[in-house]
């Protein structure tokens, strides 16, 4: 694999708005069923050889995920991880002088099982089900903590997994996850895009709509946690060209998986959409970078332990004293 997918570059970390977003109904954006196929077709690839090839993003922030996973200085032995895929963020888990259990669950079981047990140092179990219905296989109240790395993007009800996800924590339990935001590929998009009104006339989704940055503390208050830390972060890579990137997303299992969207799109289409990326977006040295957003969320169960704002007007010291 070339060099240039590896050169991983990383930017200022800024902190997301806590803007109120608009309510949203659920609604059917992506096709499940052609995600599952998507998964399990790079799983099985080579006996999955191709897809750890492309794990590099998964790894990265799984890494990135875990500093502040392992920054909650509490015992967290039930752990839930949410479209755990292969167990990228799972196998970074230790025993921190106690047991932990990982209950893994991912819509595709291919990719579930792709890595063998002796891979993680925790506990783990495996179960095949879909994030969008968490509840019919995790009891609620059952976890200490729930994780979720890079899987999210894929759900339709959005509001609803992550309600789902506060039901299966115990009271005071945390929730800590990653999501692709609105800004991911925006390089890839905007080629695309050009071409396909230069080439047909017209667009069609492409890439698959992301959540926008502002609405995620909204979302995670709306699903019952407190406590809410939201940040941002961006994984840069460099690729000889378009077509090593869409290569790789699609043995990564994360082509587009839009209902109502065009099956083919022309090689004419495609050769316009790779000048139109390297002119608009091209490196000095020839290659293309891609940037991944990143949307990184803690929130918790509430609890009547949790700590509370005092009332107001209750200070028993002024501001002009302490400053």
């Amino acid at each position: 694999m070339s060099i240039l997918r590896r050169a991983i570059q990383t930017s200022a970390r800024r902190h997301a708005s806590l803007l109120p977003g608009t309510a949203t109904a659920p609604y059917q954006v992506f096709d499940r069923h052609v995600k599952q196929l998507q998964k399990d077709r790079a799983a099985a690839a080579e006996n999955g050889e191709r897809s750890r090839i492309v794990d590099y993003v998964r790894n990265e922030i799984a890494e990135r995920m875990m500093e502040r996973f392992e920054d909650i200085k509490r015992e967290l032995p039930n752990i839930l991880d949410i479209g755990s895929g292969a167990g990228h963020l799972s196998q970074l888990l230790e025993n921190q002088g106690y047991e932990r259990s990982v209950t893994m669950v991912d819509l595709s079981e291919k990719t579930l099982h792709r890595d063998p047990d002796d891979q993680f140092e925790v506990k783990i179990k495996r179960i095949c089900a879909d994030e969008e219905r968490l509840l019919e296989v995790v009891q609620p109240n059952s976890q200490d903590a729930a994780i979720s790395c890079l899987s999210l993007h894929w759900v339709n009800d959005l509001p609803g997994a992550l309600t789902q996800i506060k039901e299966a924590l115990k009271p005071d339990g945390v929730f800590v996850g990653a999501m692709f935001g609105g800004e991911t590929l925006f390089e890839l998009r905007t080629a695309l895009q050009l071409a396909e009104v230069e080439r047909e006339g017209g667009i069609s989704p492409r890439i698959s709509p992301m959540t926008d940055t502002r609405d995620v503390s909204n979302l995670l208050g709306r699903a019952g946690f407190t406590l809410l830390t939201v940040d941002i972060d961006e994984v840069k890579v460099n690729y000889p060209s378009m077509w090593e990137l869409m290569e790789d997303l699609r043995d990564m299992g994360e082509s587009n998986a839009v209902i109502g969207r065009r099956p083919m799109i022309s090689r004419d289409t495609l050769m316009a959409a790779s000048s139109i990326y390297k002119s608009l977006h091209g490196n000095e040295d020839g290659s293309v970078p891609a940037t991944f957003q990143v949307i990184y969320m803690i929130g918790w169960k509430p609890s009547p332990n949790q700590p509370k704002p005092l009332k107001r007007g209750s200070a028993q010291k002024s501001l002009k004293d302490v400053l």
